[in-house]
């Protein structure tokens, strides 16, 4: 009868056996946490310009600019002194309007600064005396008014359009020394000289 002897030593690793086959692919796990954002890329090269777009509506009207940037001459004046000389310039040295600076109250004379076409008229109140009054362009006489006086108060007027250069000018003057009405009332009446611009010539200085 035999007996069991202790056993032997562990024996040498032996070489890898042949890989196997690929299992069967295993289901997707859970989706991860988004990860932080890259750097920004180069910027592409510009696309081809586009067709052209249909017109669009109408916009809402613009602010108005009425009346900016065109010339402008114009005064009214009175007189604060009855029978003025003859034959000089009527100083008119109440001023109720002189846009521009064009009248000078010193000589009694509208300069023309801007060129154009102009409206003067005058309203002028007479006593005790005829009135001869006549309005004066360089020197001359463009038109005269004679008013008779009855012996009441009265009122002369006359009005002209006239064509002016740069420099030009224009007064009123008393015309015959027997012929000298004009008369000032501070509580009651007034003789008014006055004139505007119509329209300054193109060619004119563009003063505002």
């Amino acid at each position: 009868m035999f007996t069991a002897g202790p056993p032997g030593r562990t024996g040498n690793r032996g070489k890898p056996g042949p890989k196997g086959k690929a299992g069967a692919i295993g289901k997707a796990g859970p989706r991860g946490p988004k990860g932080v954002s890259g750097a920004p890329g180069k910027h592409g090269t510009p696309g081809r310009k586009g067709p052209k777009g249909k017109k669009g509506e109408p916009g809402l009207p613009g602010p108005c600019s009425c009346g900016s940037g065109q010339a402008r001459s114009a005064f009214s004046v009175a007189v604060t002194k009855s029978y003025p000389r003859e034959r000089l310039p009527i100083k008119f040295d109440k001023i109720l309007m002189n846009e521009g600076g064009h009248y000078n109250t010193s000589s009694g004379k509208f300069i023309c600064s801007v060129p154009g076409i102009y409206y003067f008229t005058y309203d002028i109140t007479l006593a005790n005396k005829h009135l001869a009054i006549g309005l004066v362009h360089n020197g001359q006489y463009r038109i005269r008014t004679f008013d008779a006086n009855t012996g009441n108060h009265d009122v002369a007027s006359g009005s002209t359009i006239l064509a002016l250069k740069q420099g030009d000018e224009v007064w009123l003057q008393i015309f015959y020394s027997e012929q000298n009405g004009l008369f000032y009332d501070p509580y009651w009446t007034d003789s008014l000289f006055t004139g505007f611009l119509i329209y300054a010539d193109q060619e004119g200085p563009n003063e505002v």
